[in-house]
């Protein structure tokens, strides 16, 4: 996932630091802006891998730090939840100027209330989704209950949060109580995606039936179940972005992508420095990657894993039409495949430690459930291995090579 480093200026005059998320293989479309959660910042795993979803649907994504924490300049104390709101306008700006206009709005938590909020003043804005949010602004006071005596009192207190201190101000209580979130939710005009978890014990899931209930169609609500408030499981992170990917689809008209092109039946394209590669195969797009332990981003399988899955799928599609064919009662064909070089058996019977000499080995497990005999088992054992790609693997095998714009082919042959 590309990403690069920017930093935009708020409406105080302070430098805000964000990142960029882009696609990796296409012009991004649409932009979407991510708000942290209360006095969290854009690295956070939510940010993350919310973000890492939302750019492999093909969106690009802004997430920044609000001013005062991460690496945004300011001070924390002198914010409020109507500066977090003045930020988000910011960045808002900055993407129209730099990449395009900005169509979603995402919000974690506080920065949910601050994404509906920022989203209702923001024209670009089609679509907004809350995660995690409380209903209106105040409740995040609820955090302050064993301070807010002293914060009254003397004009600021340190609290701590999230095993971090923070020195809240009586302004940012004040500015809370001020904000007043019904007719801004109630007159929102963007379609609206609330998510929550049923477990959240930060910000209680009746929040989340707040909103809903106050909000005009189009809105949608997705439970978050077993996630806690932070979405710390990067599962739950994940699964959030591709969510809101698809639900904005609805919403968003995208353009149409364009196809690689090519006379054969497949073509594949890698550029960049990393190793991930679309696949084109007639009408169907694929990722094919490696994994991070070989210096790849795991955004699909690698080559040996396709190719496994090549022999997989053929083999269950020839036992599933010989079964129909002869009428016999298999429901379901799972395989199991790995594959790896082994030593040729009998130079290692020979000689065990000659480790030159190796050989292809792919290792087949075959599950058939449905009502059969023995001798139909049996049966579709024997055919397992007549299915058309084990046979390509199997057979000798010729390779024709050549660059596009030469006319001679390299012959290589095989078996």
């Amino acid at each position: 996932m590309p990403t690069t480093k920017v930093t935009f200026l708020n409406k105080k005059g302070y430098q805000l630091c964000a990142k960029i998320d882009l696609p990796l293989k296409r012009n991004p479309y649409p932009f979407v802006i991510f708000a942290h959660v209360f006095t969290g910042n854009k690295n956070l795993v939510a940010s993350k891998h919310i973000s890492r979803a939302l750019t492999m649907n093909g969106f690009g994504v802004m997430r920044f730090d609000f001013t005062g924490l991460g690496e945004s300049e300011g001070d924390f104390a002198d914010t409020n939840f109507s500066s977090n709101v003045e930020d988000l306008e910011a960045a808002a700006e900055y993407i129209t100027e730099k990449y395009m206009a900005p169509s979603v709005m995402v919000g974690h938590s506080l920065g949910g209330a601050a994404a509906i909020f920022a989203a209702a003043r923001i024209k670009s804005i089609k679509a907004v989704v809350s995660i995690g949010a409380p209903s209106y602004p105040e409740h995040v006071a609820h955090l302050l209950d064993d301070k807010r005596e002293e914060i009254e009192k003397n004009g600021c207190a340190q609290v701590n949060i999230g095993g971090r201190k923070f020195t809240i101000k009586k302004q940012f209580l004040e500015d809370l109580q001020a904000q007043e979130h019904i007719p801004v939710i109630k007159n929102l005009g963007k379609a609206i995606l609330v998510m929550h978890s049923p477990q959240d014990k930060i910000v209680g899931i009746e929040n989340a039936a707040n909103i809903y209930k106050i909000a005009k169609h189009p809105k949608s609500f997705v439970t978050l179940d077993r996630a806690d408030h932070m979405l710390s499981n990067k599962d739950d992170a994940f699964y959030a972005g591709n969510v809101i990917a698809s639900w904005v689809k609805r919403y968003i008209e995208f353009p149409a992508l364009g196809k690689l092109d090519t006379d054969k039946q497949v073509v594949v394209k890698l550029e960049g420095e990393d190793y991930t590669t679309e696949i084109q195969a007639g009408d169907h797009s694929l990722i094919a990657d490696e994994p991070e332990s070989f210096g790849g981003n795991d955004f699909g399988p690698s080559p040996y894993e396709l190719l496994n899955a090549s022999l997989g799928a053929c083999t269950a599609m020839t036992l599933k039409m010989y079964a129909r064919r002869k009428k016999w009662d298999l429901d379901e064909v799972l395989v199991h495949l790995s594959y790896a070089k082994t030593n040729k058996y009998e130079e290692h019977q020979a000689n065990p430690e000659n480790n030159t000499s190796r050989i292809d080995r792919f290792e087949r497990e075959i599950e058939l459930i449905g009502n059969l005999d023995d001798a139909q088992r049996k049966r579709l054992l024997e055919i397992a291995n007549k299915c058309p790609v084990h046979k390509t693997i199997a057979s000798p095998t010729e390779f024709a090579t050549k660059l596009l714009e030469d006319e001679d082919w390299i012959i290589e042959q095989h078996g």
